[in-house]
């Protein structure tokens, strides 16, 4: 299989999942999506589990190439910030990714009794990395530095898969809009949660 064959098949496949969940598409339909044989598709990837894990480590080698660009700031408050800016646009340029990666992390309650491998797991143990690697949240657990990732994770995908739906309740005029506002109103909630706690823990120290 050619690389820009592969690239055609975890498109579609990714769009499929999206759409439908894991348990909502079988192998049999996208292998007629694809244009393949049931035979011919697991041939080339062996079982639908392993074809969404291949969906899943690409859409985690996109967020890797992402945090690459924004590692380069030193500050890691900014650091912090640039990264979920940057998931913001990707999730804007990438509707199917993002449904994807909301379908993965909030509405898996099927798959997550059974799941073998959670191939998002390393994004959100860097998500942790991050937060607590911000001056003032460098106490804080795992469960408090992911309860605000997560906060601002669902934010930005739960907005952009009610795109249609916005749309449709206000216009396409005022959702335009709405999309020049969100980036900035986003990183404002970023910075005002980063600042008050870091507030608050300067303000114990000098008691």
């Amino acid at each position: 299989m050619t690389t820009d064959t592969r690239e055609l098949f975890l498109d579609k496949a990714e769009a499929l999942f999206a759409e439908r969940g894991f348990y909502g598409v079988s192998i049999a339909a996208i292998a007629s999506e694809l244009g393949l044989t049931k035979q011919a598709l697991l041939h080339h990837f062996g079982s639908k589990e392993r074809l969404y894990g291949e969906v899943l480590k690409r859409v985690s080698e996109r967020f890797d190439a992402l945090y690459l660009a924004a590692d380069q700031n030193p500050d890691p408050a900014d650091r912090f910030k640039r990264f979920m800016l940057g998931l913001q646009h990707n999730a804007g340029a990438r509707g199917g990714q993002t449904a994807l990666l909301i379908r993965e992390l909030l509405d898996n309650k099927r798959r997550a009794d059974t799941a073998g491998k959670w191939y998002l797991k390393p994004f959100l143990e860097r998500l942790i990395a991050m937060v607590q690697a911000v001056p003032g949240w460098d106490n804080t657990s795992d469960a408090e530095a992911l309860a605000f990732a997560y906060q601002v994770l669902g934010a930005l995908n739960y907005y952009y898969i009610s795109g249609s739906t916005l749309t449709n309740i206000f216009g396409a005029a005022e959702y335009a809009r709405l999309e020049q506002a969100f980036p900035g109103q986003l990183e404002r909630l970023i910075d005002a949660t980063l600042e008050a706690r870091s507030t608050r823990r300067q303000k114990r120290q000098t008691r």
